[in-house]
């Protein structure tokens, strides 16, 4: 749900989402919030009660919006609130949310979105840090992107995100490849060695290392 549905399509078309799109392996719908205003300028904004800078979405074009994407669900999609007020974004998040059928999410703009909308239909509020953009599209372009790769046929192998950073707690380990030498820096030589056992272990051990030397606090 958004006002700039063209930039989210312009992402969402693109490398490995875009091929999974295409495969329909996964659907993602860009509503427009403007088609649901209820004047005929299509506004979604107004001036704030109590006075301040900027404007603020109107409830009436997000609720009706809202309505017609889950008018046909069987029970109410759960929605998020792209928002800097929201809980931060992690991949344990991402991974509950990958094992939903559906969810909605709302992109924000201007000053926010009229609280009484928020506790009338939204379910959570997702944030991607401690800092505010012009709009809720690239946190939501983020978030759909972080839960779609792990859904089952959008990437080749589940270890494909299951070895990553984050997914385990900790960071993923170091990563080469060619050439052996570069600027007189070689490859870990248990990398070359062909030896699995002692490669899995090295693996465990730098992710580890590399938690404590980058993100101390997860470990």
């Amino acid at each position: 749900m958004t006002l700039f549905p063209e930039m989210c399509n312009e992402v969402l078309k693109e490398s490995i989402i875009g091929r999974a799109i295409k495969k329909e392996i996964i659907q993602i719908d860009c509503h427009n919030i403007r088609d649901f205003s209820e004047n005929k300028h299509n506004r979604v904004d107004d001036y704030p009660y109590g006075g301040g800078k900027g404007m603020v979405m109107a409830c009436a074009p997000i609720y009706n919006c809202f309505s017609a994407i889950s008018k046909d669900c069987e029970s109410k999609p759960r929605l998020i609130y792209m928002s800097p007020k929201g809980k931060t974004l992690t991949q344990e998040k991402a991974i509950e949310l990958s094992k939903l059928d559906r969810f909605v999410v709302l992109c924000g703009h201007y000053e926010g979105v009229d609280q009484r909308v928020i506790d009338e239909i939204v379910d959570e509020e997702i944030s991607i840090g401690d800092y505010v953009l012009t709009g809720g599209e690239l946190p939501a372009l983020v978030l759909v992107d972080t839960v779609c790769r792990m859904i089952d046929g959008v990437l080749s192998d589940r270890e494909c995100f299951t070895q990553e950073s984050h997914f385990n707690q900790l960071l993923e380990h170091e990563q080469y490849t060619r050439p052996e030498i570069w600027n007189g820096r070689r490859v870990p030589d248990v990398l070359l060695s062909g030896n699995h056992a002692q490669i899995k272990k090295w693996k465990e051990n730098n992710s580890v290392e590399v938690t404590k030397k980058m993100r101390p606090e997860l470990i």
